[in-house]
């Protein structure tokens, strides 16, 4: 499948291949739309986690740190969208107010009775590199106490920092309320492109106008991620193909050797943790965005192996594998929720299993026979030293 999509080799062939890609990625919504809008809207979650699995792919597939607790940079990224973009800033004003009155007091003289009363309204284009900085600042923190951490020592760190930070969301509520706690934060303002409301506006039945031309909101927030993905692989394509990109592979081979080799192996560890996590927090910012509403519920260990498994059984470390993962994890479930029950009716007359349980049962199989038969992913990389295997524990025969 490769040799369609590899320059050097055809390049005739490649950019053919890139041509229809782009065709059927440009038609799908239009053409999905006419099945429900029900099924744009999880490609639009399925190129969510293509975002997310990108992130993670630098640090496990590249890098090859075992990370469990991925998806607490996902929840920064959508809690800051959450507070700058909703009325929730005022509510945390209050809060000072009520508890801290000197300091509450200074702060809306700071930032003006009209914030205090609306909240802070910033433009997600203001957010969204915050969102990167401050996960990228995350990412750096967690890495700094794990540099001589390996395997599953990293693996239960990970996971305890990703806890830490769903936790830490959850209670946030007292004695400033910064998060609304389990309730989540609500009112979360839709991305807008050149004053235009991708949600669309009121009574418009969801539907986004730009000039003469409209489209539903799912298909026009769609477009939105779909160039995000886009400007995110090109980024992981130039990471991987440069100096620190092989650095990486050098330090998931053999860590030592890399010492050796006089590669700060310290920065590259923390460079790999911050780049990761930023991707991380632009996904959760456009998803606290598309979704208008986060709570911590949503950032669960679960998610986070969601995550790992996508670049597990795409292809761990090859990106085009990586992203077949990610569509496969995201949308299939989805397919057999719609699909179970009827089926069951078709050929015993009445519901059997019921659909989340056989939903969970084929979707853990399906990974278990995937994992037995394909143990590189569905996609690996054709180049070897880019392949995670077996044979990478043992020494070559001579």
């Amino acid at each position: 499948m490769s040799n369609f999509f590899d320059i050097k080799a055809n390049p005739s062939k490649a950019y053919t291949s890139f041509a229809v890609l782009g065709i059927v990625l440009v038609l799908f919504p239009f053409v999905a739309a006419n099945f429900g809008n029900s099924w744009v809207r999880i490609i639009d979650f399925a190129l969510l986690y293509i975002m997310l699995a990108l992130g993670l792919n630098i640090v496990v597939g590249f890098a090859g740190l075992l990370d469990l607790g991925y998806i607490a940079f996902y929840a920064v990224g959508a809690y800051m969208a959450a507070l700058l973009a909703s009325p929730q800033f005022a509510v945390v004003l209050e809060s000072f107010v009520n508890t801290y009155p000197a300091v509450g007091h200074f702060l809306v003289w700071v930032f003006g009775p009209e914030i205090a009363q609306t909240g802070l309204h910033l433009s997600v284009w203001i957010i969204v590199p915050l969102a990167a900085a401050l996960a990228g600042f995350f990412g750096a923190l967690l890495g700094a106490p794990t540099l001589k951490l390996r395997g599953d020592y990293l693996a239960i760190v990970t996971l305890g920092f990703g806890e830490i930070i769903r936790i830490f969301m959850n209670n946030m509520n007292s004695p400033v309320n910064f998060t609304n706690g389990p309730q989540g934060i609500n009112m979360i303002d839709p991305i807008r492109i050149f004053g235009v409301s991708l949600a669309g506006e009121a009574g418009s039945n969801a539907t986004v106008h730009f000039g003469f031309f409209s489209l539903p909101s799912v298909n026009a927030y769609y477009f939105l991620f779909l160039a995000l993905c886009i400007g995110i692989i090109f980024v992981s394509l130039r990471l991987q193909d440069s100096r620190l990109g092989r650095a990486w592979v050098a330090i998931r081979e053999d860590e030592i050797a890399a010492k050796a080799m006089g590669i700060n192996t310290r920065n590259i560890k923390l460079l790999a943790f911050s780049m990761g996590a930023s991707f991380g927090g632009v996904s959760g910012a456009m998803f606290a965005s598309f979704q208008g509403f986060v709570s911590p519920e949503s950032f669960s260990l679960v998610e986070s192996i969601v995550v790992l498994a996508m670049v597990v059984l795409g292809g761990i470390g090859h990106i085009p594998g990586v992203i077949l993962g990610s569509i496969l994890l995201a949308a299939l479930p989805e397919v057999l929720r719609h699909s179970v029950e009827p089926v069951q009716n078709l050929l015993f007359g009445k519901i059997l299993i019921e659909a989340e349980v056989l939903r969970q049962l084929l979707y853990g199989l399906a990974m278990v026979l995937i994992m037995l038969n394909r143990p590189a992913g569905l996609w690996p990389s054709p180049k070897h030293e880019d392949r995670i295997t077996s044979s990478n524990d043992t020494p070559a025969a001579a």
